[in-house]
């Protein structure tokens, strides 16, 4: 795991590869229950026969906004800042879904840091590429970039 522990360290990783996530599935019931949350239950999400019969990927497909929802549970064992008050989702840059994620795979995300934008002595934020890749599948689901901001904790050790 790639611990950032200030804003020094955040820019010194820019460039960096953070890590790759562990896999994680993509069910049926995944794909109905983010359906109802959403309201979004277009056949192709949520109906396996019609689905098989007439989409072009054979079968249901996973929303693109359920792949983007599950980036944070996928990077939260590849970085993590360390001595941070507080991080937020600030916001996303040029998202690009590539390919569509069928009922029954596994994605997992690829993180690069491309950049740290330094707000002020305790305050960055942080640019993350994710790049959610298909198991099996030489063509990714999605590239991402994610903004967090994350205040650190002032330096007890220094004066003020």
């Amino acid at each position: 795991m790639r611990v950032i522990a200030s804003v020094e360290d955040a820019v010194q990783a820019v460039g960096e590869e953070l890590g790759v996530s562990e896999w994680k599935g993509i069910d049926q019931i995944r794909i109905d229950g983010f359906a109802e949350v959403t309201e979004d239950r277009q056949w192709i999400h949520v109906d396996p026969e019609r689905a098989r019969a007439e989409s072009p990927y054979g079968s249901t497909i996973a929303h693109g906004f359920l792949t983007l929802s599950l980036i944070p549970i996928l990077s939260k064992d590849i970085y993590k800042c360390a001595n941070a008050k507080m991080g937020i989702n600030y916001g996303l840059d040029k998202v690009r879904f590539l390919s569509p994620v069928a009922a029954g795979k596994r994605i997992r995300t690829r993180c690069e840091l491309v950049n740290a934008t330094v707000i002020d002595d305790t305050t960055v934020n942080l640019t993350v590429r994710h790049t959610i890749e298909i198991d099996g599948s030489d063509r990714p689901a999605a590239v991402a970039d994610l903004i967090a901001r994350w205040i650190f904790e002032r330096d007890s050790s220094a004066t003020s």
